[in-house]
């Protein structure tokens, strides 16, 4: 919400509260599509995702990073955990990457096919669900690894490395890629960005409502409750901070995802290592050890950065 609001102030010059209240307007596109049924809404999300691939593959040919020294940067560094406000970043983009609510929206989708209760049936439903979750966060690391990679390469050794706010990246953009359209590709890639995940995030919310909370509402009343509890906080911050404040609650949302996100994490891989409860579907030991391997080092990552932030 926060990301598409700056983004209509950038390309439209819309003040940020007005943009933020205007975002809330998605709530009547989920209304329309999933009354034609979610297939239209999978080909929206799916467009979206395809656009801002596209529009952040042309910020990096503008930017022709040095790949060698992109492939050297996924080689985890000491540096990380030891500097607070690498690790606050760091953070933030796995709570970007891997959004905690989206691990029951994708879950949630599989109930959307015509499977039958056989169990060969059963087992092409993993392979599908598993296939629409693989490829859907990858598409999530590769664009925030783009966007990390282009701003590396755009602002590095040219005296702007301390460009911190995304106003700012959007002004410097053109000048220094040396393309006109340099900077309006980046805002709608912002602006498209932000509508996609106003978009997932008020179908998780219909989800965990209904799946987990077992709370029955009329469809638009359910959605603008949640979307409510998202517009108050913006709104709240966009009145008292303008701009500079908006662009540090964007990051610490998050940073709030990836804190948020062994509450997904280890039920889900509990549930899926009990064999009472998978049968013939439990996952072998391979798996388990390695999801417990990761879901380990998410949480120590996390009570790290706390423990850096609040002592």
């Amino acid at each position: 919400m926060i990301g598409a609001a700056i983004a209509l102030n950038l390309l439209f010059g819309l003040p940020l509260l007005a943009g933020v209240i205007l975002t809330a307007a998605d709530v009547l596109i989920v209304l329309y599509l999933q009354h034609h049924g979610f297939r239209y809404v999978e080909a929206l999300v799916i467009a979206l995702i395809v656009m801002i691939a596209g529009a952040f593959a042309f910020e990096l040919w503008l930017a022709r990073p040095d790949w060698a020294a992109v492939a050297a940067g996924f080689i985890p560094r000491a540096s990380i955990i030891q500097n607070s406000g690498m690790l606050y970043i760091a953070v933030g983009i796995l709570g970007a990457t891997v959004m905690p609510h989206n691990l029951y929206l994708h879950s949630s989708i599989v109930q959307t096919r015509n499977y039958s209760d056989s169990e060969t049936s059963r087992r092409e439903a993993i392979r599908f669900s598993t296939i629409d979750s693989s490829v859907a966060l990858m598409f999530a690391l590769l664009i925030n690894g783009a966007i990390l990679v282009m701003a590396a390469a755009t602002f590095h050794g040219t005296g702007h490395e301390d460009v911190a706010d995304i106003g700012d990246a959007y002004r410097l953009l053109s000048p220094l890629l040396g393309s006109g359209v340099a900077s309006i590709v980046f805002a709608i890639a912002l602006l498209l960005s932000g509508q996609n995940a106003t978009l997932t995030g008020t179908l998780a919310g219909q989800i965990v409502m209904e799946g987990f909370m077992n709370i029955r509402l009329r469809p638009w009343l359910r959605r603008l409750i949640t979307r409510l509890i998202a517009i108050v906080p913006a709104i709240i911050v966009v009145s008292l901070y303008g701009e500079h404040g908006t662009g540090a609650l964007l990051i610490l949302s998050q940073v709030v995802l990836s804190l948020q996100l062994p509450f997904a994490v280890i039920p889900l891989v509990l549930f899926t290592s009990d064999a009472r409860l998978m049968g013939t579907f439990v996952s072998p030991a391979w798996l388990r050890s390695l999801a417990w391997l990761v879901a380990g080092i998410i949480v120590i990552l996390n009570a790290w950065l706390l423990v850096q932030t609040f002592a």
